[in-house]
């Protein structure tokens, strides 16, 4: 009772300034967290999380020595976690850097039409898989993945079933890297992407598909893989991989990734039936009556 009644004399005295440093915060807070949300990050958030808990227990049970060095440990923690977690820190900053202010505070442009875009690289991969040719196409969302950009060729060529072949032709000199699609466009090819470490992939994958599986997990990038020794078709999102897909399956799948807006259409449209069914259905009792 004592606790609410403190709170509540110290909302009395706060000000309409205190108020709006409040809401900036948290409006701040649930937009950033969001866009940092990846398994680089969620390692250090464990790692900073699990230090706390240890150093609160060894408090609790009077561990001295246990205690003292992790006092000591703290006391250089921010430079420890530089050290021990750089590699992480700066795909943070740079997917942080690469996000435009605009879908920061809600405001984007209109989405550009996805719908041929995904058609178009559907068909090649379909092409591709049965000529059994390796193919790495990352399609970038919120991340601008300039790191990653300028390790390649820039293209800035509309998304075609012919270039997207010629672009991974064996002879080719680009078709050993990734291609990058960014706003609906070809931005570059022959780019080197990050490989992924983690044990839970299959022993039978090679460099494309781990460099795939890596670019989804340092960024929020969908990446279609196209193996060059059986031609099946896989998609990496979030550090997950989905393989052998059938075309129409992954022409599904990434309608669901890239065209988040579908849904809203949908909705609306169906909105709109509904008034003008409303609408006729008032003009019909008007018309009896």
């Amino acid at each position: 009772m004592e606790a609410i009644q403190n709170l509540l004399q110290q909302l009395t005295r706060m000000q309409w300034s205190d108020y709006l440093d409040i809401a900036v915060v948290a409006f701040l807070i649930y937009k950033i967290l969001p866009l940092i949300k990846t398994p680089s990050t969620t390692r250090i958030a464990k790692a900073v999380v699990a230090v706390l808990v240890i150093a609160w227990l060894t408090n609790e049970l009077n561990l001295y020595t246990l205690s003292f060095i992790l006092n000591q440990f703290l006391a250089v923690g921010l430079l420890a976690l530089v050290v021990l977690f750089q590699p992480e820190l700066r795909r943070m900053l740079d997917h942080l850097g690469s996000v435009k202010l605009t879908s920061l505070f809600g405001v984007s442009k209109p989405v550009q039409e996805m719908d041929a875009v995904i058609t178009q690289t559907v068909r090649a991969c379909e092409a591709m898989g049965r000529e059994k040719v390796g193919a790495l196409i990352v399609f970038a969302r919120e991340q601008r993945l300039e790191e990653y950009f300028k390790t390649g060729t820039q293209i800035d060529g509309q998304v075609s079933e012919q270039l997207i072949r010629n672009i991974f032709f064996k002879n080719s000199p680009l078709h050993d890297g990734a291609m990058i699609v960014r706003d609906g466009r070809i931005a570059a090819a022959g780019c080197v992407l990050p490989l992924s470490d983690s044990s839970r992939l299959s022993s039978d994958l090679g460099t494309r598909h781990r460099a795939g599986v890596g670019m989804s997990e340092a960024s929020d990038a969908v990446v279609v893989i196209v193996s060059e020794e059986t031609g099946t078709i896989s998609v990496a999102v979030g550090g997950m991989l989905k393989r052998h897909l059938a075309p129409q399956t992954l022409d599904k799948l990434l309608r669901n990734e890239l065209c988040p807006t579908d849904a809203d259409e949908s909705k609306q449209s169906l909105a709109i039936r509904l008034k003008q069914k409303l609408h006729t259905r008032k003009e019909a009792d008007s018309h009896e009556k």
